[in-house]
């Protein structure tokens, strides 16, 4: 193959990189591509390494050894944290959003692809070093947050559902109570999408009570897998006691005041 210049290998690679969080690319793959040396690679991922940390655009990890490589690393800076979230907090505080029983109108904010996405890599750059095998959610507002996680962490996303489908196979399936509504409902999760023995990283769109959670730890316990981290984007104040313990959260909904017409959100 025709060898390529710097400026092109920058932009070529600088794309792969962004395009696949989490993938593991060898500095052959870019050799063979590009007709370049192993040196000269080498020096091109330090330089987008610099770029990318000059300009809050992530992080690229470099791993040595024989089965080393380089991956991106989403990592947005706190100043973009904020920003994003002020954004969504802002959005969310219009009393228009106002749902019977103190619940939020939330849907449009998970179905922009612009605010899923920053909010998946912010919770994906909480729980990096955990190095999840896969991210868990319930199906279904919590599958695009679930989505942007698993792809910010080039990690496969498992969906536990409601009800099962019959092209999932054979299923695990148990009952809880939600936390909020106290409601009796299903849980399943197909035998194929897990193995004993591996890492969850759990993700909702929503914690009030934390029962939907909580049931998700419960269903990992059935399949022996450890559940190394919990992440929502909105967490309510109030009740204080959850279901679960030690979970992430994005936003805070301090009070949703019917009477009043006001929402307090903020980032947590």
């Amino acid at each position: 193959m025709e060898k390529a210049d710097r400026k092109t290998r920058l932009a070529v690679v600088s794309a792969m990189l962004t395009g696949n969080p989490g993938r593991v690319y060898s500095l052959k793959v870019f050799c063979d591509m590009f007709g370049a040396a192993k040196s000269t690679m080498s020096e091109d991922i330090s330089i987008l390494r610099g770029i990318f940390k000059k300009y809050g655009r992530g992080d690229i990890e470099v791993a040595l050894g024989a089965g080393g490589g380089v991956k991106f690393v989403p990592a947005p800076t706190a100043q973009q944290k904020e920003e994003i979230l002020k954004e969504i907090a802002g959005l969310l505080s219009d009393p228009s959003r106002i749902l019977p029983g103190g619940y939020i109108y939330t849907v449009d904010v998970f179905s922009n692809p612009q605010y899923v996405t920053a909010m998946g890599d912010i919770l994906a750059s909480m729980f990096t070093r955990a190095n999840p095998d896969f991210v868990a959610t319930v199906e279904t507002k919590g599958i695009a947050l679930g989505f942007s996680v698993a792809r910010a962490l080039g990690k496969p996303l498992v969906i536990a559902r409601r009800d099962h489908k019959i092209t999932e196979g054979s299923v695990v399936t148990i009952n809880y109570l939600t936390g909020s509504s106290r409601r009796m409902v299903t849980m399943s999760m197909s035998k194929r999408a897990v193995s004993a023995g591996q890492k969850a990283l759990l993700v909702d769109d929503f914690i009030a009570g934390g029962g939907t959670v909580h049931a998700l730890c419960e269903m990992m316990k059935e399949f022996s897998i450890t559940v190394v981290g919990i992440g929502t984007a909105i967490v309510t104040r109030q009740p204080e006691k959850k279901q679960v313990d030690n979970y992430r959260a994005l936003l805070v909904l301090e009070e949703v005041d019917t009477a009043a017409e006001r929402i307090v959100i903020h980032p947590a």
